[in-house]
C-alpha cells in the first residue's frame, strides 16, 4: 500500500513538474500570433464594438419603413384651480374648476418610401370627469385613416435608402480592415521580439565562441605562439560580449511584453518565435489586386457614397426652395355620449382635408444662394473622390511593386547569410590553425551577425508588406480568396 502511494505521489510530482515545463515557454509562430491579436487584442474587441454599433444603426434605419405602432394619451389629466370665465356682459369672473380630462391615441403608421408620404390609422378615447357639477362625458373615434403628402418638398426616405445601406456596407468592410491592421501592428511587434531574440542568441553564441577562442590563445601564448596583446583584444570582445548579452536581455524583455499586451496574452511564461519563411506560392499581379481592392475595400464603397450624399444636398436644397406644400386627409367615424357604449353604438362619419403652403415672395437671393452652394459642393465632392481614386490606383500598384522588390531582396539576404555563417566557420577554423589574425577574425564575426540581421530585418518588412497588402485589397493572395471574418 505504501509502495502504491509513493508511486502515486511520485508520479504527480511528476507530471506537475512536466507541466511547469510546458508552461516555462511557449513557442509560437507568425500566423499564431496574428490569429491571437485578431481574436482577443484590446484593438479586436474596439473594432468588434464599432462593428456592433454600426449594424444597430442600421437597425434603426430599416425601422423607418417599418409599419409603427404607438400608444399616446394623458391618464391621468387632472386639474383644480381657479379659471377665468368670461360672462355674457363681458365680464370675467374667476370660477373653481376640478376636472380630469383624460385621453388614449392608438396609431399605427406607415411611411410611404416613394413619395415621402405617411400613412395611419388611428382610434381615439377621450373622459372628461367634471367633479364640480358631477357628470362625466366621452368622446372617441372608434376608427379612422389618414394620409399626409408633403408637396414639392425633399424626400429623404427616398435618398437614405440609397445611402444608408452603403454605409453599413461600408462598416462591414472597414471591420475588416480594422483586423488586417491589427495583423499589421502584431507583425511588427512580432519582428521586434524576434530580432531581440535573435540579438541575444548571436550575443550568447559570441560570448561562448571569444571565451573558447581565450582558452585557444592562451595555449598559444604558452608556447610562444601568440603575443600578449592579442590576448587583452580578446579579453576585451569578451567584455563586449558580455555586454551585448546584458542588452539583449533587456531588450528581449522589453519586446515581450510589448508583444504580450498587444495581442491579448496574460500568461507568466516565455515565448520563443520561430522564423518564419517566404511565402512560396504567391504571386500578385497589380491589376488584379487593384480590381479586388475596387470591389473589397471600405474606401470604395466611401467613393458612391460620398457622391450620392453630394447629390442628397442639392436635392434639398431645390425641394426647401420655392412651393412647399402639404397635403393631409383624414376619414373616419366619431361620437360622444354619456357612458362608452354610446361612442359604438352609432358612430358618425368624419372627414378632413387640408392644404398647407409655405411659399417665399422675397428671401433676397437666399433660396439661390443655398442651391448655388449645395452645386458648387457637389462639384468639390466629385473632384475630390476623383483624387483619392487616383491615390487609391496609385498605392495598390506600389505596394504591388513593393512586395515584389522585397521579396527578390528577402531571396538575396538569406543568401548572404548562408554565405557569411559559412565564411564565419572557415575564419575559426584558419584561427584555431593559426592561419587567421584575431582582427580577421573579428571581422568575420561581425559580418556574419550582420547579415543574420539584415535576414531577420529583410523577413520583417517582406511580411509587413505582404501584410499591408492584403489591408489595401481585402484578398487573401496565399488562399486567392476574399477576405472575411464570421459574425460573432
Amino acid at each position: 500500500m505504501n509502495t502504491k502511494f509513493e508511486k502515486a505521489i511520485f508520479l504527480l510530482f511528476g507530471l506537475l513538474f512536466l507541466n511547469n515545463n510546458l508552461k516555462a515557454q511557449t513557442k509560437l509562430t507568425l500566423e499564431e500570433v496574428v490569429e491571437m491579436a485578431k481574436s482577443q487584442s484590446i484593438a479586436a474587441r474596439q473594432a468588434a464594438t464599432t462593428r456592433e454599433t454600426k449594424y444597430w444603426e442600421f437597425r434603426t434605419f430599416q425601422s423607418n419603413y417599418k409599419p409603427q405602432l404607438k400608444l399616446e394619451g394623458n391618464l391621468p389629466a387632472f386639474s383644480r384651480a381657479f379659471r377665468e370665465v368670461t360672462q355674457p356682459d363681458g365680464t370675467i369672473q374667476f370660477q373653481p374648476i376640478r376636472y380630469n380630462n383624460s385621453s388614449l391615441n392608438l396609431s399605427l403608421l406607415q411611411s410611404v418610401t416613394q413619395t415621402g408620404g405617411r400613412i395611419y390609422a388611428t382610434t381615439q378615447l377621450q373622459r372628461f370627469d367634471d367633479f364640480q357639477r358631477k357628470n362625466t362625458l366621452y368622446n372617441g373615434t372608434p376608427f379612422g385613416i389618414g394620409y399626409e403628402q408633403p408637396l414639392f418638398r425633399f424626400n429623404s426616405l427616398k435618398w437614405d435608402k440609397k445611402i444608408e445601406p452603403l454605409k453599413f456596407d461600408e462598416s462591414k468592410q472597414t471591420y475588416i480592415e480594422s483586423l488586417e491592421r491589427i495583423a499589421i501592428n502584431a507583425t511588427q511587434f512580432y519582428f521586434e521580439l524576434l530580432i531581440a531574440q535573435v540579438n541575444l542568441q548571436i550575443a550568447e553564441t559570441n560570448l561562448l565562441n571569444t571565451e573558447n577562442i581565450l582558452k585557444i590563445a592562451n595555449e598559444k601564448f604558452d608556447i610562444g605562439k601568440n603575443t600578449r596583446n592579442e590576448i587583452l583584444q580578446i579579453e576585451l570582445e569578451i567584455l563586449k560580449a558580455k555586454k551585448a548579452v546584458g542588452t539583449a536581455k533587456r531588450d528581449l524583455e522589453i519586446a515581450t511584453l510589448n508583444l504580450k499586451a498587444y495581442v491579448g496574452l496574460q500568461n507568466e511564461s516565455k515565448i520563443e518565435l520561430n522564423i518564419p519563411t517566404q511565402l512560396s506560392s504567391v504571386s500578385i499581379n497589380s491589376q488584379r489586386a487593384l480590381e479586388e481592392a475596387f470591389e473589397n475595400r471600405a474606401d470604395a464603397i466611401s467613393f458612391k457614397r460620398q457622391i450620392l450624399e453630394a447629390e442628397k444636398v442639392v436635392d434639398k436644397a431645390i425641394g426647401d426652395n420655392g412651393l412647399n406644400a402639404t397635403l393631409s386627409a383624414t376619414y373616419g367615424f366619431s361620437n360622444r355620449g354619456l357612458t362608452l357604449s354610446e361612442l359604438y353604438a352609432a358612430p358618425k362619419s368624419q372627414q378632413t382635408v387640408e392644404l398647407q403652403l409655405d411659399i417665399p415672395i422675397l428671401d433676397w437671393g437666399r433660396s439661390k444662394s443655398r442651391l448655388k452652394t449645395a452645386e458648387a459642393q457637389r462639384k468639390l465632392t466629385e473632384y475630390t473622390v476623383e483624387q483619392d481614386k487616383q491615390n487609391f490606383r496609385q498605392q495598390i500598384y506600389t505596394q504591388v511593386t513593393l512586395f515584389e522588390m522585397l521579396k527578390e531582396q528577402l531571396s538575396l539576404t538569406e543568401q548572404a547569410d548562408k554565405i557569411a555563417s559559412e565564411k564565419f566557420k572557415i575564419a575559426n577554423e584558419r584561427y584555431i590553425l593559426g592561419n587567421l589574425s584575431i582582427t580577421d577574425l573579428s571581422i568575420s564575426i561581425q559580418e556574419k551577425d550582420q547579415a543574420k540581421r539584415d535576414y531577420i530585418g529583410a523577413l520583417r518588412d517582406y511580411w509587413g508588406a505582404y501584410y499591408q497588402l492584403r489591408r489595401l485589397t481585402l484578398f487573401d493572395f496565399e488562399r486567392n480568396a476574399k477576405i472575411s471574418y464570421p459574425i460573432q
